[in-house]
């Protein structure tokens, strides 16, 4: 019964790698500028030890477990060795504010958090504010923590891989919605093994490949696209703890990596890089693949001629709803701006706004990958899946070929640089200062980001309120990766012939203001 579990546990999927290939290097961790190794061997052992730890102390299956951690060893270890005993690993955005991150782990009732004293300035602060029955910390000791490393060493009895049941829940990564508030979204332990086999099957690696992550842990983009990818095949990669176009490209040739994937960011940045990027021997470098966030063509185009023999694509994917747009398998060339055509095996419709279908209009998914639901947010479960169809909030228009082309959002998010960013929430953040009257939040394009929040304030009469003070505000109360790059304080906002805000006037004005820096 044992093995049976342990197939349909997403915790163990990649035991035929352990098998075939034990002691082969599965992962090399650049963390703290020190670079550790793991074999599959010693990476299966650690996460076993994560499994036999968390029953010691009391966690059961089905219970929630927080991960505050960056861009290391121990965050492949925990999150795939609490599925081994059960638990529900909630990998947690490091980037997201405090106060935030703590209305998570209260709502999902967490029974134990690990946390990275280096991932977030107030990971401990958060972790002693949260209702928890345990608490981790990893590198150092602290009054109310356990030591990770020590707790991990301690005898604990060898963990059954609990029983799995058809779509049970295997972790919770946190996605927004249209309200822009965090929200859960379960992913099941059938719908990922589904996908890491579907992705080998028509898209495999090989044990000779070797990826490159630079980007988070937490995001879909570094554990779809690689981690599980690689170790399922029996390859390896290298784990940058953030980051850094020269190191990007020293860690490229140096461990003479085969893949790497990231948003719009990492090219453009390391582009900026050409002189040095000729000095290094890419040869081993065969595929490029850029995501999370607007990817213009010429982009692409500035990629490859930088590396010409390099295969650079676009891809497209949610974290509830996996990649559901790819090359054709035909070979066919995916024309500039498409992502690609429907890919195997997954349903895909485009829906007008009466719900008709269309040759434009809002992406639905439906496959085994595609999420449960969302974790106690029955009214935005409803609204989101509809007999198994994910609607994913993008317009999509398809062409004659079947490629489909990015369009919009149903609502006002847009992308920065991978992270979703809602001008409502912003809005209503500056809205909260004292000085600040009304404001407006618009994107406004970026070379790096793809799009950035631009704000427009009217600030208090008599005000002496400033654009770098508001900044400052937004930084420290909300994420940085949504603080407005731009205010302009005006006397009053454009409005429309019906009296209201005209945002599309807002969008304009702050587009053409932000432009004329010069440092966009």
């Amino acid at each position: 019964m044992d093995s049976v579990n342990r197939r349909r546990n997403l915790g163990f999927f990649f035991d035929a790698s352990v098998a075939r290939v034990p002691e082969k290097i599965a992962i090399i961790d650049l963390f703290g500028g020190n670079e550790r190794r793991a074999s599959y061997r010693q990476l299966d052992e650690r996460m076993n030890a994560v499994a036999g730890m968390l029953a010691r102390l009391g966690v059961t299956p089905g219970e929630r477990v927080a991960m505050l951690i960056g861009n290391r060893t121990e965050f492949i270890e925990f999150f795939f060795g609490s599925m081994r005993a059960g638990a529900i690993p909630l990998p947690l955005n490091t980037r997201l504010a405090a106060d935030t991150l703590e209305q998570i782990i209260a709502e999902a009732a967490c029974a134990m958090a690990a946390v990275d004293p280096s991932s977030h300035r107030s990971a401990l602060a958060i972790a002693r504010r949260s209702p928890l029955r345990q608490r981790l910390v990893l590198d150092r000791r602290e009054e109310d923590f356990l030591s990770f490393e020590e707790e991990m060493t301690k005898p604990a009895a060898p963990v059954a891989p609990p029983a799995i049941a058809d779509r049970a829940q295997a972790f919770q990564p946190y996605t927004s919605g249209s309200t822009g508030r965090p929200k859960g979204a379960m992913m099941t332990h059938e719908g990922m093994l589904w996908y890491v086999a579907y992705n080998q099957r028509y898209w495999p690696c090989a044990e000779s490949d070797r990826g490159l992550v630079a980007l988070p842990l937490f995001h879909k983009n570094a554990l779809r696209g690689t981690v599980k990818p690689m170790l399922y095949a029996g390859g390896s990669f290298v784990l940058m703890p953030a980051y850094e176009p020269r190191a990007y490209l020293d860690a490229l040739a140096k461990y003479r990596c085969t893949y790497s994937r990231g948003v719009a960011a990492v090219f453009t940045m390391f582009l900026q890089h050409r002189d040095y990027l000729r000095t290094l021997d890419l040869g081993a470098l065969r595929e490029l693949t850029i995501g999370s966030a607007v990817v213009t063509p010429e982009l692409i185009d500035a990629v490859e001629r930088a590396l010409p023999n390099v295969k650079v694509s676009e891809s497209y994917g949610l974290t509830e709803g996996g990649s559901p747009l790819r090359a054709p398998i035909d070979g066919r060339v995916v024309p500039r701006g498409s992502p690609g055509v429907a890919a195997p095996e997954i349903e895909l419709r485009l829906i007008d706004a009466e719900g008709n279908d269309a040759e434009e209009g809002e992406l639905l998914i439906r496959s085994p990958y595609v999420c449960r639901g969302y974790y106690n947010e029955p009214e935005i479960t409803r609204a989101k899946l509809t007999d198994g169809w994910l609607h994913t909030g993008d317009i999509f228009c398809r062409d004659k070929d079947g490629f489909f082309y990015f369009r919009s959002r149903v609502d006002d998010m847009f992308s920065c640089g991978g992270e979703n960013v809602y001008p409502k929430e912003i809005e209503n953040l500056l809205f909260g200062h004292p000085e600040v009257v009304n404001a407006v939040v618009t994107p406004v394009p970026h070379p790096a980001k793809g799009l950035v929040p631009a704000a427009m304030v009217v600030a208090r009469a008599g005000s002496r309120i400033t654009s770098d003070d508001l900044k400052t505000y937004c930084l420290t109360k909300g994420a940085a990766y949504s603080h407005p790059r731009f205010i302009d304080i005006v006397a009053a906002l454009p409005l429309n012939g019906a009296g209201k805000i005209d945002r599309r006037a807002v969008a304009a004005k702050l587009s053409t203001a932000y432009g004329r820096r010069g440092d966009a």
